[in-house]
């Protein structure tokens, strides 16, 4: 890998992909605003209601990022058909991935509502447990438009048109939060309202983006012109190859964080609720390796679309300097302001304690973090999909929820344990991952 690289290539790559990542970056921090509104507009409405909002979205990220996964290979497969430069391809990715969101929320929000009836079986404090369904069940509703947009997201942006669908998606952003003030506050709904907003909010976004890019002059060529004609069997079968990999592969990691949540949950709503602190910061920072590993994979997929293989070195290594860059940065901003960060959310000085300390342990872990996300990004590029699914279903459930258990139950580490046990999993998947990303590269 090292033989094909220079300076000049390192700067010309990184520069293509930091130019494709800014408007992803801003859309990911745009929509993690939706989280954060929600966290601190609940936090004034109490500890009790806050907690029920970390044990209900502890439930619905593995739905929803098991349907986000499924849709990720709309990225790739778009991806490799505008680097060979394949409209009709493109065409029929795009309308067959669309019907597959569709399906895959339908399916997802059926499953969700049979959790339901079964939440006192988490063991959350009897409170919680009854302040969450309603909540929950909105949130799950709106699984159907958010990964309805998010298909055609992921079309545009594999196209490299990023921004108009980041408009979009800020707006629904912006629409979120003035909903949950009005839902929330003014006319008194408490939690449901946040449930409400955020269910109004996906459908607009979801509205906006079929507007948007049934109009767009530039990606005409790319658009479905008849969007009700029959499903494609073998694009649909296409798509799930590479989706349902990568989708185990991310609800490996993301439940691994939301059993992770109902673990802290059994030591009380006080931690619970640090533990949402802790957990909606960690992701705010993590949309900007997110964003760059998004980039990332277009630009792979690209590359191995038009066959140049010889630039894979420095677009893979440039990407993971970039990702550093960014995650010390932010990992420096949580080890040191911990406190003040955790005061933004609630003014409860026990939540804010457990939650500065819990800060401590995000910012040590967002380096391997943001390490692991773009190399696995990469390697779905590169429609390498099965072996890192195992990889990090190895690092997260047979080491990282084990550990943090064993130090939090048995060391009585309490919720920090649990936490140490997520950073030695994101350690592990970063080295692994990026081990696979080498080996798989020298064979292209």
């Amino acid at each position: 890998m090292i033989a094909a690289l220079s300076l000049h290539s390192l700067l010309k790559e990184g520069r293509k992909t930091l130019i494709l990542s800014i408007p992803l970056i801003i859309g990911q921090l745009s929509q993690m605003l939706m989280g954060i509104a929600d966290t601190a507009m609940i936090g004034k409405v109490g500890v009790t209601e806050l907690a029920a909002l970390a044990f209900a979205n502890n439930i619905f990220y593995i739905f929803f990022v098991f349907g986000i996964g499924i849709l990720i290979s709309i990225s790739i497969r778009s991806s490799s058909a505008a680097g060979r430069e394949d409209p009709s391809a493109a065409r029929s990715i795009c309308r067959n991935g669309f019907y597959l969101s569709i399906a895959t929320g339908l399916i997802l929000f059926a499953l969700g509502c049979l959790t339901i009836p079964f939440l006192h079986l988490f063991g959350q404090p009897e409170n919680v447990t009854a302040a969450a369904p309603q909540f929950l069940l909105l949130i799950l509703l709106s699984l159907i438009p958010a990964l309805g947009s998010m298909a055609l997201k992921n079309h545009a942006d594999a196209l490299d048109h990023p921004w108009p669908s980041f408009w979009i998606f800020l707006s629904g952003v912006g629409l979120n939060i003035l909903l949950n003030y009005l839902f929330i506050f003014h006319l008194r709904y408490g939690l449901i309202g946040a449930g409400v907003a955020t269910l109004i909010s996906r459908s607009a976004i979801l509205l906006g983006m079929l507007v948007w890019i049934n109009r767009s002059s530039t990606l005409k060529d790319f658009i479905p012109r008849r969007w009700l004609a029959p499903y494609n069997r073998q694009e649909v079968t296409q798509l799930l190859a590479l989706g349902i990999p990568a989708s185990l592969q991310l609800l490996c990691e993301v439940s691994a964080f939301s059993i992770s949540g109902i673990l802290v949950g059994l030591f009380g709503e006080v931690p619970l609720a640090a533990h949402q602190i802790a957990l909606t910061t960690a992701g705010a920072f993590f949309m900007i390796p997110l964003g760059l590993s998004m980039a990332l994979t277009v630009r792979v997929g690209n590359v191995l679309g038009a066959s140049q293989p010889e630039r894979f070195p420095a677009l893979i290594i440039s990407g993971w300097f970039l990702t550093l860059s960014f995650v010390i940065c932010s990992a420096l901003v949580c080890v040191f302001n911990g406190h003040d960060i955790a005061n933004l959310y609630v003014d409860k000085a026990p939540v804010i304690e457990i939650a500065a300390s819990l800060l401590v342990i995000v910012g040590l872990f967002q380096v391997f973090d943001g390490i692991q996300i773009a190399s696995a990004s990469i390697l779905r590029g590169l429609e390498d999909v099965k072996i890192p699914a195992w990889i990090v279903f190895f690092s997260y459930w047979s080491i990282g929820i084990p550990t943090g258990w064993y130090l939090a139950k048995y060391l009585n580490w309490g919720p920090i344990g649990i936490w140490w046990g997520l950073a030695i999993g994101l350690a592990l998947a970063a080295i692994l991952l990026s081990l696979r990303v080498i080996k798989v590269v020298k064979t292209h």
